[in-house]
């Protein structure tokens, strides 16, 4: 009953805090904050006590990569198998390192300091890009000293960023453009402007921003499938419509499509308060390739490429990271799944990385996830502030 009366007051703190982060995008990583230290949350237990608890999918083993990180979410590889990584806790860009090969960092260095919520980065032809709530930017990166160099140059700014979703995540595409995402301000609304709940993409240079893809409320992960190059991005579905409704997505994004989102959802079912406001949409309104449990809140989503070490079923296979559900009578997700398309287009899923949720206590929060050359995946947690790498065996 206590634990019961501690996680309401919790979440009563959440919401408020919501609220102000309508005007203040920084309210809405602070009221996550508040979450994160409900009595159902253990962020400070040792990582001796946490590691024992994760299981993976057969064929794998599952390792502490990094650990006394502050909230890490997106990652990106170099060359040679570093790991940058962005610490919205921080407010800074990292830069692990395994020096020794023995799967454990060796060193961390801050590439960018004192940013604004820095999400999402990627590193291509010399350039580490970087996504902020309001602005995409790129400063040089020099790979034989691991480091930055010159100046940070802003590709756009004046992105939309308030309310509930200011986080968003980069992707370089095939035809060397920048595609990221711009979530909607609130649980559900009609936005002022046309960027929010949104995909969309700019040149290199940040010239020509584009809509790609509307009505997604919050698409935090999306990835092109290696056998088709298609686009593919997780949904974060709207809450307080109960425990059992909507669901979360993952939706194959077509240029110029519609989603849903504020009217309908899942299978087109509509909305309860907006449903009923433009019925001229359904028709239009593309449905899910799959759908993920209510407020699992799917975030990461990484296609497998190197495949070879790894049991046949991951040959057409993603993981996607879900960061658990805050507003359900009966906690769930906190885990990482993996999403396996067979030849007609059908998705499975399975488990691939999980126990971070134990007897409704919460270990652990996965956002990122990202596979390296030699086929090993790493995911962060940004409740723990750690870094895992799960390996073939």
């Amino acid at each position: 009953m206590i634990k019961k009366i501690l996680l309401g007051f919790f979440i009563l703190l959440l919401l408020l805090g919501i609220g102000m982060a309508v005007k203040n995008p920084s309210a809405t990583v602070a009221a996550w904050q508040l979450l994160s230290n409900a009595s159902h949350f253990q962020r400070d237990l040792p990582s001796d006590e946490v590691l024992p608890q994760l299981k993976t999918a057969r064929g794998f083993t599952v390792e502490l990569y990094a650990e006394g990180l502050d909230r890490p979410r997106m990652m990106h590889l170099t060359s040679v198998g570093d790991l940058i990584v962005s610490d919205i806790g921080s407010d800074s860009i990292l830069l692990l390192t395994d020096n020794n090969n023995d799967g454990r960092i060796d060193s961390r260095k801050t590439l960018l300091a004192e940013r604004h919520n820095p999400h999402g980065l990627v590193l291509h032809d010399g350039w580490l890009y970087f996504a902020e709530p309001d602005s995409i930017s790129r400063v040089q990166f020099d790979d034989v000293n691991l480091a930055v160099i010159g100046e940070i140059e802003t590709l756009i700014d004046n992105l939309p960023y308030e309310g509930f979703h200011p986080l968003k995540t980069l992707a370089i595409a095939e035809d060397q453009r920048l595609v990221f995402n711009v979530g909607s301000p609130c649980n559900n609304c009609l936005p002022d402007d046309e960027r929010y709940s949104t995909m969309m993409r700019i040149e290199l240079d940040g010239s020509n921003p584009t809509i790609i893809a509307k009505g997604l409320r919050n698409s935090v992960g999306f990835d092109w499938a290696p056998w088709s190059g298609q686009l593919f991005a997780t949904e974060n579905g709207r809450d307080m419509l109960g425990d059992n409704f909507p669901p979360d997505e993952l939706n194959l994004i077509d240029e110029g499509g519609f989603y849903g989102w504020p009217y309908y959802h899942g299978d087109n079912q509509p909305d309860p308060a907006m449903g009923q406001d433009r019925p001229d949409l359904l028709a239009i309104t593309r449905p899910p390739a799959f759908q993920f449990r209510p407020h699992n809140a799917p975030l990461g989503l990484h296609f497998l490429h190197t495949t070879d070490p790894l049991p046949a079923i991951y040959q057409r296979s993603a993981v996607v990271a879900l960061h658990g559900s805050w507003n359900r009578s009966s906690l769930d997700g906190y885990k990482v799944t993996s999403l396996h398309w067979a030849e007609d287009g059908n998705i499975h899923s399975r488990d691939f990385l999980s126990g971070f949720l134990a007897d409704q206590t919460v270990l652990g929060r996965p956002v990122g996830v990202i596979q390296d050359q030699q086929g090993s995946v790493y995911v962060s947690d940004d409740l723990g502030g750690r870094i895992y790498r799960v390996r073939p065996k």
